[in-house]
Protein backbone atom coordinates (compact mmCIF):
# COMPACT_ATOMS: atom_id res chain seq x y z
CA UNK A 1 0.00 0.00 0.00
CA UNK A 2 1.33 3.39 -0.95
CA UNK A 3 1.82 5.66 2.07
CA UNK A 4 0.31 9.11 1.81
CA UNK A 5 2.48 12.13 2.54
CA UNK A 6 0.50 12.83 5.72
CA UNK A 7 0.97 9.33 7.16
CA UNK A 8 4.55 9.15 6.02
CA UNK A 9 5.33 12.35 8.00
CA UNK A 10 3.56 10.94 11.03
CA UNK A 11 5.52 7.68 10.75
CA UNK A 12 8.82 9.54 10.58
CA UNK A 13 7.86 11.69 13.60
CA UNK A 14 6.83 8.67 15.68
CA UNK A 15 10.01 6.89 14.71
CA UNK A 16 12.11 9.88 15.74
CA UNK A 17 10.34 10.17 19.09
CA UNK A 18 10.83 6.48 19.64
CA UNK A 19 14.54 6.81 19.03
CA UNK A 20 14.63 9.70 21.50
CA UNK A 21 12.76 7.62 24.07
CA UNK A 22 15.23 4.73 23.88
CA UNK A 23 18.33 6.92 23.68
CA UNK A 24 19.94 6.43 27.09
CA UNK A 25 22.30 8.83 28.77
CA UNK A 26 25.89 7.63 28.73
CA UNK A 27 28.45 7.33 31.51
CA UNK A 28 32.11 7.95 30.71
CA UNK A 29 34.61 6.96 33.41
CA UNK A 30 38.17 8.27 33.43
CA UNK A 31 41.05 7.02 35.50
CA UNK A 32 43.21 4.02 36.37
CA UNK A 33 41.51 0.81 35.29
CA UNK A 34 38.57 2.66 33.71
CA UNK A 35 37.38 2.65 30.12
CA UNK A 36 39.15 5.96 29.52
CA UNK A 37 42.70 6.34 30.78
CA UNK A 38 42.82 10.05 29.93
CA UNK A 39 40.38 12.94 29.90
CA UNK A 40 41.25 13.53 26.25
CA UNK A 41 39.84 10.16 25.25
CA UNK A 42 36.32 11.22 26.29
CA UNK A 43 34.20 12.26 23.26
CA UNK A 44 33.51 15.76 24.56
CA UNK A 45 32.36 16.87 21.13
CA UNK A 46 29.35 14.54 21.20
CA UNK A 47 28.05 14.81 24.79
CA UNK A 48 24.26 14.80 25.02
CA UNK A 49 21.72 15.73 27.67
CA UNK A 50 21.98 13.41 30.68
CA UNK A 51 25.54 12.27 29.98
CA UNK A 52 27.96 12.04 32.91
CA UNK A 53 31.76 12.10 32.90
CA UNK A 54 33.37 10.79 36.08
CA UNK A 55 37.03 11.61 36.61
CA UNK A 56 38.63 9.38 39.26
CA UNK A 57 41.45 10.50 41.49
CA UNK A 58 44.93 9.26 40.65
CA UNK A 59 48.26 9.91 42.31
CA UNK A 60 49.47 12.17 39.47
CA UNK A 61 47.56 15.12 38.00
CA UNK A 62 45.73 15.01 34.70
CA UNK A 63 47.65 17.46 32.47
CA UNK A 64 44.70 18.07 30.17
CA UNK A 65 42.37 20.86 29.10
CA UNK A 66 39.09 20.95 27.17
CA UNK A 67 35.96 22.86 26.19
CA UNK A 68 32.33 22.16 27.06
CA UNK A 69 30.14 23.40 24.21
CA UNK A 70 27.02 21.30 24.75
CA UNK A 71 23.49 21.50 26.13
CA UNK A 72 21.80 19.48 28.81
CA UNK A 73 18.29 20.04 30.09
CA UNK A 74 16.89 20.90 33.49
CA UNK A 75 15.84 17.27 33.95
CA UNK A 76 18.98 15.85 32.33
CA UNK A 77 22.01 18.06 32.93
CA UNK A 78 25.43 17.21 31.56
CA UNK A 79 27.64 16.46 34.56
CA UNK A 80 31.42 16.38 34.95
CA UNK A 81 32.15 14.96 38.38
CA UNK A 82 35.35 14.11 40.18
CA UNK A 83 35.56 10.97 42.32
CA UNK A 84 37.73 11.48 45.40
CA UNK A 85 40.66 9.32 46.44
CA UNK A 86 40.93 7.18 49.59
CA UNK A 87 41.70 10.17 51.81
CA UNK A 88 39.23 12.53 50.18
CA UNK A 89 41.70 13.90 47.61
CA UNK A 90 40.04 15.52 44.63
CA UNK A 91 41.26 14.63 41.14
CA UNK A 92 43.71 17.31 39.97
CA UNK A 93 43.42 18.93 36.54
CA UNK A 94 46.72 20.74 35.90
CA UNK A 95 46.97 23.26 33.07
CA UNK A 96 50.75 23.17 32.95
CA UNK A 97 51.81 21.32 29.78
CA UNK A 98 48.19 20.26 29.32
CA UNK A 99 47.01 18.63 26.09
CA UNK A 100 43.66 18.86 24.28
CA UNK A 101 41.75 16.14 22.45
CA UNK A 102 42.41 16.31 18.72
CA UNK A 103 38.68 16.17 17.92
CA UNK A 104 38.14 19.47 19.75
CA UNK A 105 38.81 22.78 18.08
CA UNK A 106 38.02 25.96 19.98
CA UNK A 107 39.28 29.50 20.25
CA UNK A 108 40.24 31.39 23.41
CA UNK A 109 41.89 28.20 24.58
CA UNK A 110 44.58 30.36 26.18
CA UNK A 111 41.93 31.79 28.53
CA UNK A 112 41.36 28.75 30.72
CA UNK A 113 42.14 25.19 31.73
CA UNK A 114 38.45 24.28 31.50
CA UNK A 115 36.39 26.47 29.20
CA UNK A 116 32.60 26.56 28.94
CA UNK A 117 31.73 28.37 25.74
CA UNK A 118 32.17 28.65 22.00
CA UNK A 119 33.83 26.13 19.71
CA UNK A 120 34.44 25.34 16.06
CA UNK A 121 34.28 21.62 16.78
CA UNK A 122 31.82 20.65 18.22
CA UNK A 123 29.47 23.03 16.44
CA UNK A 124 28.92 26.23 18.35
CA UNK A 125 25.93 26.51 20.68
CA UNK A 126 24.95 28.23 23.93
CA UNK A 127 26.10 25.78 26.64
CA UNK A 128 23.34 25.07 29.14
CA UNK A 129 22.43 22.93 32.16
CA UNK A 130 25.97 21.83 32.98
CA UNK A 131 27.26 20.74 36.39
CA UNK A 132 31.00 20.74 37.19
CA UNK A 133 31.88 19.34 40.62
CA UNK A 134 34.50 17.75 42.86
CA UNK A 135 37.66 18.70 40.96
CA UNK A 136 40.85 20.62 41.72
CA UNK A 137 41.74 22.76 38.70
CA UNK A 138 44.98 24.70 38.69
CA UNK A 139 47.86 26.31 36.77
CA UNK A 140 46.07 28.37 34.12
CA UNK A 141 48.53 31.26 34.02
CA UNK A 142 51.77 32.59 32.64
CA UNK A 143 54.41 31.34 32.13
CA UNK A 144 52.76 27.92 31.78
CA UNK A 145 52.29 26.42 28.31
CA UNK A 146 49.85 23.92 26.78
CA UNK A 147 49.30 22.04 23.52
CA UNK A 148 46.28 23.13 21.54
CA UNK A 149 44.92 23.54 18.03
CA UNK A 150 47.93 25.58 16.91
CA UNK A 151 50.52 23.49 18.68
CA UNK A 152 52.25 24.79 21.79
CA UNK A 153 50.77 27.97 23.24
CA UNK A 154 50.91 29.96 26.46
CA UNK A 155 48.12 31.06 28.75
CA UNK A 156 47.06 34.69 28.67
CA UNK A 157 47.56 37.04 31.60
CA UNK A 158 43.83 36.85 32.43
CA UNK A 159 43.50 33.08 32.09
CA UNK A 160 41.43 31.18 34.65
CA UNK A 161 41.17 27.71 36.12
CA UNK A 162 37.54 27.78 34.90
CA UNK A 163 36.60 30.25 32.17
CA UNK A 164 32.88 30.59 31.42
CA UNK A 165 32.92 32.40 28.10
CA UNK A 166 29.16 31.95 27.79
CA UNK A 167 26.59 29.62 29.28
CA UNK A 168 23.28 29.42 31.09
CA UNK A 169 21.98 27.35 34.01
CA UNK A 170 25.44 26.32 35.24
CA UNK A 171 26.45 24.85 38.60
CA UNK A 172 30.07 24.93 39.79
CA UNK A 173 30.25 22.89 43.00
CA UNK A 174 33.05 21.78 45.36
CA UNK A 175 35.86 22.93 43.08
CA UNK A 176 39.32 23.97 44.22
CA UNK A 177 40.48 26.74 41.87
CA UNK A 178 43.99 28.05 42.42
CA UNK A 179 47.37 29.01 40.97
CA UNK A 180 45.83 30.71 37.93
CA UNK A 181 45.48 34.29 36.72
CA UNK A 182 41.83 34.19 37.82
CA UNK A 183 40.46 31.28 39.77
CA UNK A 184 37.07 31.70 38.11
CA UNK A 185 36.07 34.01 35.29
CA UNK A 186 32.46 34.33 34.06
CA UNK A 187 31.83 36.57 31.05
CA UNK A 188 28.92 38.83 30.26
CA UNK A 189 26.95 36.58 27.88
CA UNK A 190 26.29 34.14 30.74
CA UNK A 191 23.22 33.76 32.94
CA UNK A 192 21.97 31.78 35.93
CA UNK A 193 25.25 30.58 37.43
CA UNK A 194 25.65 29.03 40.90
CA UNK A 195 29.05 28.80 42.58
CA UNK A 196 28.72 26.71 45.73
CA UNK A 197 31.07 25.02 48.17
CA UNK A 198 34.22 25.97 46.23
CA UNK A 199 37.66 26.94 47.50
CA UNK A 200 39.24 29.83 45.58
CA UNK A 201 42.70 30.98 46.64
CA UNK A 202 46.27 31.64 45.52
CA UNK A 203 45.29 33.24 42.20
CA UNK A 204 46.38 36.50 40.54
CA UNK A 205 49.53 37.89 38.95
CA UNK A 206 52.22 39.59 41.06
CA UNK A 207 52.04 43.38 40.88
CA UNK A 208 48.78 43.35 38.87
CA UNK A 209 45.38 44.67 40.04
CA UNK A 210 43.35 43.14 37.19
CA UNK A 211 43.21 39.43 38.09
CA UNK A 212 41.26 38.03 41.03
CA UNK A 213 40.18 34.89 42.82
CA UNK A 214 36.84 35.34 41.03
CA UNK A 215 35.95 37.81 38.28
CA UNK A 216 32.33 37.62 37.12
CA UNK A 217 29.85 39.48 34.92
CA UNK A 218 26.60 37.62 34.53
CA UNK A 219 22.81 37.88 34.55
CA UNK A 220 21.99 36.13 37.81
CA UNK A 221 24.85 34.65 39.83
CA UNK A 222 24.86 33.20 43.35
CA UNK A 223 27.94 32.56 45.50
CA UNK A 224 27.11 30.31 48.44
CA UNK A 225 29.20 28.34 50.98
CA UNK A 226 32.52 29.18 49.30
CA UNK A 227 35.89 29.67 50.95
CA UNK A 228 37.73 32.62 49.42
CA UNK A 229 41.30 32.63 50.70
CA UNK A 230 44.20 35.04 50.10
CA UNK A 231 45.57 35.64 46.60
CA UNK A 232 49.07 34.67 45.48
CA UNK A 233 51.85 36.54 47.23
CA UNK A 234 52.44 39.95 45.69
CA UNK A 235 49.17 39.94 43.76
CA UNK A 236 47.04 43.07 44.08
CA UNK A 237 43.71 41.85 42.75
CA UNK A 238 40.44 41.54 44.66
CA UNK A 239 38.98 38.45 46.21
CA UNK A 240 35.60 38.63 44.47
CA UNK A 241 35.19 41.19 41.69
CA UNK A 242 31.75 41.28 40.14
CA UNK A 243 29.89 43.25 37.44
CA UNK A 244 26.66 41.23 37.44
CA UNK A 245 22.95 41.90 37.56
CA UNK A 246 21.22 39.90 40.26
CA UNK A 247 24.26 39.14 42.43
CA UNK A 248 23.80 37.19 45.67
CA UNK A 249 26.75 36.56 48.02
CA UNK A 250 25.48 34.43 50.90
CA UNK A 251 27.15 32.35 53.64
CA UNK A 252 30.76 32.56 52.39
CA UNK A 253 34.14 32.95 54.08
CA UNK A 254 36.05 35.80 52.37
CA UNK A 255 39.56 36.48 53.64
CA UNK A 256 42.14 38.80 52.14
CA UNK A 257 42.51 40.49 48.78
CA UNK A 258 42.96 44.12 47.80
CA UNK A 259 39.25 44.43 48.51
CA UNK A 260 37.22 41.51 49.74
CA UNK A 261 34.26 42.53 47.55
CA UNK A 262 34.56 44.80 44.52
CA UNK A 263 31.02 45.18 43.15
CA UNK A 264 31.23 47.49 40.17
CA UNK A 265 29.59 48.32 36.84
CA UNK A 266 28.70 45.97 34.00
CA UNK A 267 30.78 46.83 30.93
CA UNK A 268 30.33 43.92 28.51
CA UNK A 269 26.57 43.59 27.98
CA UNK A 270 24.09 46.54 28.00
CA UNK A 271 21.29 44.12 28.93
CA UNK A 272 22.89 43.78 32.37
CA UNK A 273 22.87 47.54 32.99
CA UNK A 274 19.23 47.69 31.87
CA UNK A 275 18.03 44.84 34.10
CA UNK A 276 16.12 45.77 37.29
CA UNK A 277 18.23 43.11 39.05
CA UNK A 278 21.31 45.26 38.40
CA UNK A 279 20.07 47.76 41.00
CA UNK A 280 19.69 45.19 43.79
CA UNK A 281 22.63 43.32 45.33
CA UNK A 282 22.40 40.98 48.34
CA UNK A 283 25.37 40.26 50.63
CA UNK A 284 24.44 38.37 53.80
CA UNK A 285 25.59 35.67 56.21
CA UNK A 286 29.28 36.03 55.29
CA UNK A 287 32.47 36.09 57.34
CA UNK A 288 34.68 38.83 55.86
CA UNK A 289 38.25 39.28 57.11
CA UNK A 290 40.57 42.22 56.43
CA UNK A 291 44.16 41.12 57.00
CA UNK A 292 47.15 43.21 57.99
CA UNK A 293 49.26 44.80 55.23
CA UNK A 294 47.15 43.51 52.36
CA UNK A 295 46.02 45.93 49.66
CA UNK A 296 43.38 48.61 50.06
CA UNK A 297 41.90 49.54 53.42
CA UNK A 298 38.41 49.32 51.85
CA UNK A 299 36.49 46.10 52.41
CA UNK A 300 33.48 46.54 50.11
CA UNK A 301 33.38 48.75 47.01
CA UNK A 302 29.95 49.29 45.45
CA UNK A 303 29.08 51.25 42.31
CA UNK A 304 31.52 51.28 39.42
CA UNK A 305 35.09 51.75 38.28
CA UNK A 306 34.86 52.62 34.58
CA UNK A 307 34.77 56.05 32.94
CA UNK A 308 31.04 55.67 32.19
CA UNK A 309 29.40 56.73 35.45
CA UNK A 310 25.97 56.55 33.80
CA UNK A 311 26.37 52.77 33.74
CA UNK A 312 27.21 52.42 37.45
CA UNK A 313 24.95 50.26 39.62
CA UNK A 314 23.08 53.22 41.17
CA UNK A 315 20.92 50.92 43.24
CA UNK A 316 20.97 49.38 46.70
CA UNK A 317 23.50 47.07 48.31
CA UNK A 318 21.72 45.13 51.05
CA UNK A 319 24.52 44.21 53.48
CA UNK A 320 23.20 42.31 56.49
CA UNK A 321 24.04 39.62 59.04
CA UNK A 322 27.72 39.54 58.13
CA UNK A 323 30.64 39.25 60.54
CA UNK A 324 33.37 41.67 59.47
CA UNK A 325 36.71 41.50 61.31
CA UNK A 326 39.77 43.65 60.62
CA UNK A 327 43.17 42.72 62.03
CA UNK A 328 44.76 45.69 60.27
CA UNK A 329 46.47 48.01 62.81
CA UNK A 330 45.41 51.14 60.91
CA UNK A 331 42.17 52.66 59.66
CA UNK A 332 39.79 50.71 57.45
CA UNK A 333 36.59 51.73 55.68
CA UNK A 334 33.88 49.09 55.52
CA UNK A 335 32.27 50.68 52.45
CA UNK A 336 33.45 52.71 49.52
CA UNK A 337 30.47 53.89 47.45
CA UNK A 338 31.13 55.39 44.03
CA UNK A 339 28.44 58.05 43.53
CA UNK A 340 25.67 59.81 45.46
CA UNK A 341 23.13 57.66 43.58
CA UNK A 342 24.26 54.46 45.31
CA UNK A 343 22.95 53.32 48.71
CA UNK A 344 24.03 50.73 51.28
CA UNK A 345 21.46 49.32 53.69
CA UNK A 346 23.54 47.96 56.57
CA UNK A 347 21.89 46.10 59.44
CA UNK A 348 22.34 43.05 61.64
CA UNK A 349 26.13 42.96 61.21
CA UNK A 350 29.09 42.68 63.55
CA UNK A 351 31.76 45.21 62.46
CA UNK A 352 34.89 44.76 64.55
CA UNK A 353 38.52 45.85 64.51
CA UNK A 354 41.12 44.18 66.71
CA UNK A 355 43.05 47.48 66.94
CA UNK A 356 41.72 50.73 68.35
CA UNK A 357 38.07 51.49 67.65
CA UNK A 358 39.00 54.73 65.93
CA UNK A 359 40.44 52.59 63.14
CA UNK A 360 36.95 51.37 62.27
CA UNK A 361 35.19 53.73 59.89
CA UNK A 362 32.09 52.99 57.88
CA UNK A 363 32.22 55.10 54.72
CA UNK A 364 34.54 56.86 52.32
CA UNK A 365 34.13 58.81 49.09
CA UNK A 366 30.37 59.18 48.38
CA UNK A 367 26.94 57.59 48.65
CA UNK A 368 24.24 57.01 51.24
CA UNK A 369 24.54 54.63 54.19
CA UNK A 370 21.31 53.62 55.94
CA UNK A 371 22.68 52.35 59.23
CA UNK A 372 20.39 50.01 61.11
CA UNK A 373 21.10 48.00 64.26
CA UNK A 374 24.66 46.66 64.12
CA UNK A 375 27.38 45.87 66.66
CA UNK A 376 30.45 48.14 66.29
CA UNK A 377 33.74 48.38 68.16
CA UNK A 378 33.77 51.21 70.71
CA UNK A 379 35.28 54.42 69.34
CA UNK A 380 34.32 53.82 65.70
CA UNK A 381 34.14 56.83 63.40
CA UNK A 382 31.58 57.47 60.67
CA UNK A 383 33.93 58.29 57.80
CA UNK A 384 37.52 58.36 56.69
CA UNK A 385 39.25 60.32 53.91
CA UNK A 386 37.18 62.76 51.89
CA UNK A 387 33.50 61.78 52.30
CA UNK A 388 30.81 63.57 50.30
CA UNK A 389 27.80 61.48 51.23
CA UNK A 390 25.28 60.90 53.97
CA UNK A 391 24.88 58.50 56.90
CA UNK A 392 21.33 57.96 58.12
CA UNK A 393 20.98 56.18 61.46
CA UNK A 394 17.67 54.38 61.29
CA UNK A 395 18.01 52.18 64.43
CA UNK A 396 20.05 52.29 67.66
CA UNK A 397 23.51 50.72 67.53
CA UNK A 398 25.18 48.23 69.89
CA UNK A 399 28.76 49.04 70.83
CA UNK A 400 31.43 47.29 72.88
CA UNK A 401 35.07 46.31 73.26
CA UNK A 402 34.68 42.69 72.17
CA UNK A 403 31.76 41.15 70.27
CA UNK A 404 31.83 37.93 72.31
CA UNK A 405 33.41 35.50 69.84
CA UNK A 406 34.24 32.05 71.19
CA UNK A 407 37.92 32.43 70.22
CA UNK A 408 38.94 35.27 67.94
CA UNK A 409 42.60 34.19 67.82
CA UNK A 410 41.52 30.94 66.17
CA UNK A 411 38.94 32.63 63.93
CA UNK A 412 36.10 30.98 65.79
CA UNK A 413 33.53 33.72 65.26
CA UNK A 414 30.62 31.87 66.79
CA UNK A 415 29.12 33.71 69.75
CA UNK A 416 29.73 32.77 73.36
CA UNK A 417 26.85 32.33 75.79
CA UNK A 418 27.35 35.79 77.31
CA UNK A 419 27.69 37.72 74.03
CA UNK A 420 25.54 40.83 73.72
CA UNK A 421 24.92 39.87 70.10
CA UNK A 422 22.83 36.80 70.88
CA UNK A 423 19.19 37.14 69.81
CA UNK A 424 19.86 40.83 69.23
CA UNK A 425 19.00 41.09 65.54
CA UNK A 426 16.86 43.99 64.35
CA UNK A 427 13.50 43.65 62.65
CA UNK A 428 14.25 42.37 59.18
CA UNK A 429 13.33 44.50 56.15
CA UNK A 430 10.50 42.79 54.28
CA UNK A 431 12.12 42.94 50.86
CA UNK A 432 15.18 40.77 51.55
CA UNK A 433 15.37 37.06 52.44
CA UNK A 434 15.91 36.08 56.06
CA UNK A 435 19.13 34.18 56.80
CA UNK A 436 18.28 30.51 57.27
CA UNK A 437 21.78 28.99 57.46
CA UNK A 438 25.29 29.69 58.65
CA UNK A 439 28.74 28.96 57.29
CA UNK A 440 30.73 26.09 58.84
CA UNK A 441 34.47 26.00 58.25
CA UNK A 442 35.03 25.19 55.55
CA UNK A 443 32.66 24.99 52.56
CA UNK A 444 29.73 23.65 54.56
CA UNK A 445 26.41 25.11 55.69
CA UNK A 446 24.28 24.42 58.74
CA UNK A 447 20.56 25.15 58.95
CA UNK A 448 19.47 27.53 61.69
CA UNK A 449 16.88 26.16 64.14
CA UNK A 450 13.40 26.96 62.85
CA UNK A 451 11.86 29.94 64.60
CA UNK A 452 15.01 30.77 66.60
CA UNK A 453 15.71 34.49 67.16
CA UNK A 454 18.48 35.80 64.95
CA UNK A 455 21.82 36.96 66.32
CA UNK A 456 23.81 39.89 65.07
CA UNK A 457 26.51 38.80 62.65
CA UNK A 458 26.88 35.71 60.50
CA UNK A 459 26.44 33.28 63.42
Amino acid sequence: MKMTKRYKSKFILVGFLGMQLFCKAELFEVGPGKAHATISSVPWESLQAGDTVRVYWQAKPYHEKWVLCCRGTQEKPITVSGVAGPDGQLPVIDGQNAVTRDALNYYNEERGVLKIGSANRPADTMPAHIVIENLEIRCGRLPYAFSGRRGVGKYSKDAASVFVEKGEHLVLRNLVLHDSGNGLMVSSQSSDVRVEGCHLYDNGNPGSITEHNAYTECHGIVFEANHFGPLREGCRGNNLKDRSAGLVVAYNWIEGGNRQLDLVDATGNPALNASPAYRRTLVYGNVIIERDEEGSNQIVHYGGDSDNTAGFRKGVLFFYHNTVVSTRPRSIAVFRVSTPEETVECHGNILHTTSKGKHLSLMCKAGILKLGKNWLTNGWVPTVDDFRGEIQKVQPLVEGVEPGFIKLSEQDFRLSADSANLAAAPIQPVDVPLPTRRYIRHQKLEDLPPGAPLNLGAY
